[in-house]
Protein backbone atom coordinates (compact mmCIF):
# COMPACT_ATOMS: atom_id res chain seq x y z
CA UNK A 1 0.00 0.00 0.00
CA UNK A 2 1.78 3.37 -1.31
CA UNK A 3 -1.15 5.57 -0.26
CA UNK A 4 -3.84 6.57 2.58
CA UNK A 5 -3.10 8.70 5.29
CA UNK A 6 -1.21 7.48 8.32
CA UNK A 7 -1.08 9.37 11.93
CA UNK A 8 2.24 9.49 13.85
CA UNK A 9 2.81 8.93 17.36
CA UNK A 10 4.92 10.51 19.72
CA UNK A 11 4.89 8.76 23.17
CA UNK A 12 4.97 10.43 26.10
CA UNK A 13 5.06 10.03 30.31
CA UNK A 14 2.84 13.24 30.39
CA UNK A 15 1.76 13.95 26.75
CA UNK A 16 1.30 11.78 23.14
CA UNK A 17 1.95 14.14 20.34
CA UNK A 18 0.40 13.40 17.17
CA UNK A 19 0.51 13.94 13.35
CA UNK A 20 -1.16 13.09 10.24
CA UNK A 21 0.19 12.76 6.41
CA UNK A 22 -1.71 13.28 3.37
CA UNK A 23 -3.46 10.60 1.56
CA UNK A 24 -0.14 10.48 -0.51
CA UNK A 25 1.84 10.32 1.82
CA UNK A 26 4.20 13.02 0.97
CA UNK A 27 4.05 16.01 3.88
CA UNK A 28 3.45 15.21 7.58
CA UNK A 29 1.76 18.03 9.49
CA UNK A 30 1.56 17.98 13.17
CA UNK A 31 -1.77 17.82 14.48
CA UNK A 32 -2.80 17.81 18.51
CA UNK A 33 -1.24 16.85 21.39
CA UNK A 34 -3.34 14.45 23.93
CA UNK A 35 -2.48 15.30 28.07
CA UNK A 36 -2.47 12.09 29.15
CA UNK A 37 -5.13 10.57 31.65
CA UNK A 38 -5.77 6.61 31.39
CA UNK A 39 -5.04 4.19 28.60
CA UNK A 40 -8.77 3.48 28.14
CA UNK A 41 -9.01 7.20 27.81
CA UNK A 42 -6.06 7.92 25.39
CA UNK A 43 -6.32 5.18 23.20
CA UNK A 44 -9.99 6.63 22.43
CA UNK A 45 -8.89 9.73 21.86
CA UNK A 46 -6.07 8.33 19.30
CA UNK A 47 -8.99 5.68 17.77
CA UNK A 48 -11.22 8.88 17.24
CA UNK A 49 -8.50 10.99 15.96
CA UNK A 50 -7.55 8.90 13.50
CA UNK A 51 -11.03 7.44 12.55
CA UNK A 52 -11.79 11.32 11.54
CA UNK A 53 -8.64 12.14 9.51
CA UNK A 54 -9.28 8.35 8.04
CA UNK A 55 -6.08 7.16 8.56
CA UNK A 56 -5.06 3.57 7.47
CA UNK A 57 -2.01 2.71 9.82
CA UNK A 58 -0.21 4.18 13.05
CA UNK A 59 3.43 5.09 12.99
CA UNK A 60 4.96 5.07 16.68
CA UNK A 61 8.06 6.39 17.44
CA UNK A 62 10.38 4.46 19.41
CA UNK A 63 14.04 4.89 20.75
CA UNK A 64 16.72 3.15 19.58
CA UNK A 65 18.98 3.14 22.65
CA UNK A 66 22.10 1.49 21.84
CA UNK A 67 23.85 2.13 25.34
CA UNK A 68 21.28 0.56 27.55
CA UNK A 69 22.26 -1.54 30.05
CA UNK A 70 21.22 -5.21 28.85
CA UNK A 71 18.33 -6.39 30.98
CA UNK A 72 17.44 -2.89 31.97
CA UNK A 73 13.89 -2.13 31.64
CA UNK A 74 13.66 0.67 29.26
CA UNK A 75 11.50 3.61 27.34
CA UNK A 76 12.26 0.87 24.70
CA UNK A 77 10.33 -1.77 26.68
CA UNK A 78 7.71 0.97 27.74
CA UNK A 79 6.29 2.11 24.49
CA UNK A 80 6.23 -1.42 22.96
CA UNK A 81 3.92 -2.37 26.32
CA UNK A 82 1.98 0.54 25.56
CA UNK A 83 1.89 -0.67 21.68
CA UNK A 84 0.55 -3.80 22.56
CA UNK A 85 -2.42 -2.12 24.66
CA UNK A 86 -3.12 0.03 21.66
CA UNK A 87 -3.55 -3.01 19.35
CA UNK A 88 -6.29 -4.03 21.58
CA UNK A 89 -8.01 -1.12 20.87
CA UNK A 90 -7.74 -1.30 17.25
CA UNK A 91 -7.37 -2.95 13.88
CA UNK A 92 -5.62 -0.65 12.21
CA UNK A 93 -2.05 -1.74 11.79
CA UNK A 94 1.33 -0.64 13.92
CA UNK A 95 4.42 0.26 12.30
CA UNK A 96 6.98 1.20 14.59
CA UNK A 97 9.61 4.06 13.76
CA UNK A 98 12.86 5.07 15.24
CA UNK A 99 12.59 8.52 16.74
CA UNK A 100 15.85 8.81 17.74
CA UNK A 101 16.94 12.81 18.35
CA UNK A 102 13.36 13.55 17.42
CA UNK A 103 13.04 15.72 20.64
CA UNK A 104 16.09 17.66 19.65
CA UNK A 105 14.84 18.46 16.43
CA UNK A 106 11.04 19.18 17.60
CA UNK A 107 12.64 22.09 19.86
CA UNK A 108 14.78 23.14 17.23
CA UNK A 109 11.57 23.20 14.71
CA UNK A 110 9.32 25.22 17.73
CA UNK A 111 11.74 27.81 17.86
CA UNK A 112 11.58 28.05 13.86
CA UNK A 113 7.64 28.35 14.11
CA UNK A 114 8.25 30.47 16.86
CA UNK A 115 6.42 28.86 19.84
CA UNK A 116 6.93 29.88 23.56
CA UNK A 117 9.95 28.36 25.17
CA UNK A 118 8.18 26.11 27.50
CA UNK A 119 5.58 25.12 24.86
CA UNK A 120 5.47 21.30 24.17
CA UNK A 121 6.92 19.95 20.88
CA UNK A 122 4.98 16.36 21.73
CA UNK A 123 3.40 17.28 18.08
CA UNK A 124 6.44 18.50 16.47
CA UNK A 125 8.01 15.39 17.73
CA UNK A 126 5.13 13.40 16.08
CA UNK A 127 5.83 15.19 12.75
CA UNK A 128 9.16 14.59 12.82
CA UNK A 129 8.79 10.88 13.15
CA UNK A 130 6.14 10.33 10.73
CA UNK A 131 8.50 12.50 8.16
CA UNK A 132 11.05 10.44 8.87
CA UNK A 133 9.11 6.92 7.70
CA UNK A 134 7.15 8.65 4.67
CA UNK A 135 10.73 9.97 3.79
CA UNK A 136 12.05 6.34 4.13
CA UNK A 137 9.03 4.79 2.35
CA UNK A 138 9.53 7.40 -0.24
CA UNK A 139 13.32 6.02 -0.62
CA UNK A 140 12.96 2.12 -0.31
CA UNK A 141 14.34 2.24 3.31
CA UNK A 142 10.91 1.44 5.23
CA UNK A 143 8.59 -1.13 4.58
CA UNK A 144 4.83 0.08 3.96
CA UNK A 145 2.28 -0.84 6.58
CA UNK A 146 0.35 -3.83 5.75
CA UNK A 147 -3.21 -3.76 4.02
CA UNK A 148 -6.18 -3.06 5.99
CA UNK A 149 -9.43 -3.58 5.27
CA UNK A 150 -12.38 -3.55 7.16
CA UNK A 151 -13.79 -6.44 4.98
CA UNK A 152 -14.68 -9.19 7.49
CA UNK A 153 -14.41 -11.54 4.67
CA UNK A 154 -11.39 -10.57 3.48
CA UNK A 155 -8.82 -13.83 4.28
CA UNK A 156 -6.08 -10.98 4.55
CA UNK A 157 -7.51 -9.14 7.60
CA UNK A 158 -5.32 -9.31 10.61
Amino acid sequence: MTSGKLLGIDHGMKRIGLAVCDESRLIARELTIINRKSKAEDFARINHLAAEQRVVAFVVGIPTNYEGAAGAYSQADKIRTWVAHLKETTTLPIVLWDEQLTSEDAHELARQKRRKIDAPVDDLAARIILQSYIDALRDGLAEAPPIHTNDENDPNRE
